[in-house]
């Protein structure tokens, strides 16, 4: 894949605090990996290298709302994000609570989300784009490449690498600026995401590669 900021947005799915915070509600799962891949500042970097580059950078964002936890089945991931309150805000039109709780985005990465340039989509349910309007916020801007990054790489990031190639879009996954949940019972999300993105995506990339493409 070419990159250019004409054609071509960075995509960051949930850099919020219940991820990507040691006080967040999922650290005892993610945690490790995050430290183990330097999701953190990778993301960061991800955001500058756009920023600098002229890139339209998008967020996709993860919130529940008091109503969303009426739903009557879901699967075993969404099951627990719902009993743990992950990602809760007090409802759709208010920011009660919300700053530095875990739906608010991660404090070193405020300054990169909160400029007036980037993008922030209505909310993803589930772990898919399909349910809010990431799509039509990059093509509304004549984005077809997409550069994706954020959390967690074998749940909500696997789920918008799906969509948006379904969608028609060029996805370049950038495999250290994401991390996943490692279960005793469930398994290794990080191993599993790296399998899959590498038979998905249109290329994997490391930060450091992405970055030198960006520029």
């Amino acid at each position: 894949m070419d990159f250019n900021s004409d054609n071509t947005a960075v995509v960051i799915v949930d850099p919020q605090n219940d991820f990507l915070s040691p006080e967040g509600v999922t650290w005892d799962l993610v945690g490790a990996n995050v430290e183990e891949n330097n999701t953190v500042a990778n993301i960061e970097s991800m955001f500058q290298a756009a920023k600098s580059g002229g890139y339209p950078v998008v967020v996709s964002p993860h919130y529940y709302y008091p109503t969303d936890h009426g739903w009557q089945f879901g699967g075993t991931v969404e099951t627990m994000m719902h009993d743990i309150k992950m990602f809760d805000r007090t409802g759709s039109l208010s920011l009660d609570g919300f700053e530095g709780s875990g739906a608010d985005w991660l404090e070193s990465l405020k300054q990169y989300i909160a400029d007036g340039e980037t993008v922030v989509t209505s909310p993803h349910k589930v772990y898919g784009p399909a349910s809010n309007d990431l799509s039509l916020q990059l093509r509304k801007r004549g984005i077809d490449k997409v550069v994706l990054g954020g959390m967690s790489a074998n749940l909500c990031v696997e789920a918008h690498l799906r969509e948006l190639l379904e969608d028609g879009f060029e996805v370049a996954v950038v495999k250290d600026a994401t991390a996943a949940a490692q279960h005793p019972d469930l398994g290794d999300g990080y191993a599993a995401a790296l399998v899959n993105f590498g038979f998905l995506a249109n290329e994997v990339l490391s930060t450091k590669e992405a970055i030198a493409k960006l520029g």
